[in-house]
């Protein structure tokens, strides 16, 4: 008998409104999902409660995202990160290329929901 763990996805995002929708939509497909409004939670989280992928805002007061997603990967190098920006000129900054995708804000999460679907099926092909 096989026991099917449920993924977790951690969403990070200054803007409450953004967070509570994405744990709601996330949530719907099945995923346990963490919120952290700030880098300094984010990280907490990363280290205790072991998510198996990120979406992670750029603009954020304090740590920003692309500095946050250096700490998680020196944490842990094997976590996806999904940087989740309103802002698409961030897609070319050489700070975001670490990350395993780049995704506009959009109010349609369909796209974001096949994306974070297709990273968590690959990383778990992988030996």
């Amino acid at each position: 008998m096989f026991i099917i763990m449920k993924k977790t996805i951690l969403v990070v995002d200054d803007e409450e409104h953004i967070r509570l929708l994405y744990k709601e939509e996330f949530e719907e497909e099945g995923y346990t999902v963490l919120l952290a409004g700030s880098g300094e939670d984010a990280l907490t989280l990363v280290e205790n409660k072991l998510p198996d992928l990120i979406t992670l805002d750029i603009k954020m007061p304090g740590i920003d995202g692309i500095t946050l997603a250096r700490k998680i990967k020196e944490i842990r190098s094997d976590m996806p990160v999904i940087f989740v920006s309103a802002y698409e000129d961030y897609k070319h900054d050489f700070g975001t290329w670490a990350s395993d995708a780049y995704f506009v804000k959009s109010a349609n999460l369909a796209e974001l929901k096949s994306l974070i679907a297709k990273i968590l099926k690959d990383k778990a092909s992988k030996p």
